[in-house]
């Protein structure tokens, strides 16, 4: 019989098992031998022999047990942290994972893993490039497109050409603006550590700033636009361009989708920082929910076209900020809230799920 390989698990069990079962095997030897020579016999009755047998041996089952559990344990520490590791992973942290440690029964499975993320991670380097190289390659064929039909409509021209050069400049724009979301999409890439260029920002100020650009766009569809903030500063850090496309896409989609609504409140609260954008409108379907964050995808309801990327870049964004978002409609909610949850002002903190959660039912 081959003795186990040195690093293997069976190796490890083994030297961790033998010299505390040798230790009771010598004392098991050493109580029989205490019971059949020190003691008289003839004053014990068999009766009390069997029982204190009965109890030695029981001990002596119980210590091995608990001996066993506990080598057994010591000896899987590494490998539950390996699965803790594992279950830790995302589509955006696809790193090598430790080979210290580890029996060596699980090296060659880790490797392949190892091999496999590395090629996961390929494939979407390659696919982001592509996507970020796509995007900038139409941005100036679009943009003269647009230019063009600008001047079009500058002179005059009959009512059908006039509707035509309408439609070609709204069918840009939406092209255009597909573009720089695609391309904004490409370069949010968690390796590029975009949490080093981080900011200290008043969310108060920023969210009041930010959201009176879009005050016109929402007069001109009749929609209020109001502003819910502490009078005292909300610091988070983050990056503004990054955050005031968030902000951005969130009141583009309910000047969109939300129809009949009459008023959009941002809504901005300090413990813990949260920015929350509420709507009146028509809600979305249960049956939508939990897919209006995925790219490309439109509600069913949706009335107006749309890329079907400004939800999955709030998402992303808000990835990259460590934030949690929520979202609640119909029927908990008339219309739609959407809330995005910062961790504050610890950078780099890493709150998983449940703690932001919580935090925000407090």
């Amino acid at each position: 019989m081959k003795f186990p390989a040195p690093g293997s698990l069976a190796r490890l069990l083994i030297l961790r098992l033998l010299p505390p079962i040798i230790a009771l095997v010598l004392l098991d030897q050493s109580l029989t031998w205490l019971i059949s020579h020190k003691l008289e016999l003839d004053e014990w009755q068999h009766e009390d022999i069997f029982w204190l047998m009965l109890c030695g041996q029981s001990l002596l089952v119980a210590l091995l047990i608990w001996v066993v559990i506990s080598a057994v344990n010591r000896s899987m520490t590494s490998v539950h942290q390996l699965s803790e590791k594992i279950s830790q992973k995302s589509a955006e942290d696809l790193g090598q994972l430790d080979l210290k440690g580890l029996p060596s029964e699980f090296e060659q499975l880790l490797r392949h893993t190892n091999a496999l993320f590395s090629r996961l991670n390929d494939t979407f380097e390659a696919q982001r490039r592509f996507v970020g190289h796509a995007a900038h390659q139409l941005k100036t064929p679009l943009a003269g497109l647009k230019l063009e039909s600008e001047l079009m409509l500058s002179q005059p021209l009959p009512a059908d050409l006039r509707e035509r050069a309408e439609r070609i400049k709204s069918v840009t724009d939406r092209m255009i603006r597909l573009g720089t979301q695609l391309l904004l999409l490409a370069r949010l890439d968690p390796e590029g550590r975009p949490q080093d260029h981080f900011v200290s920002l008043d969310l108060c100020e920023w969210t009041r700033k930010c959201g009176a650009e879009w005050i016109e766009r929402a007069q001109a569809r009749h929609i209020d636009l109001q502003l819910d903030a502490p009078d005292h500063p909300v610091w988070i850090e983050g990056d503004p361009i990054l955050l005031r496309e968030l902000l951005g896409n969130l009141i583009d989609n309910s000047l969109r989708y939300a129809a009949g609504a009459r008023r959009i409140r941002l809504v901005v609260s300090a413990t813990p920082p949260t920015l929350s954008i509420e709507d009146d409108g028509c809600g979305i379907d249960a049956s939508d929910q939990d897919r209006v964050f995925d790219a490309f995808y439109r509600a069913s309801n949706a009335l107006e076209g749309g890329s079907g990327l400004g939800l999955a870049l709030v998402r992303e964004i808000a990835r990259v900020h460590g934030a949690w978002w929520n979202l609640i409609s119909v029927p908990q909610l008339t219309g739609v809230k959407i809330t995005i949850l910062f961790p504050g002002m610890r950078k780099g903190a890493q709150l998983n799920r449940m703690e932001r959660l919580g935090q925000l039912q407090l």
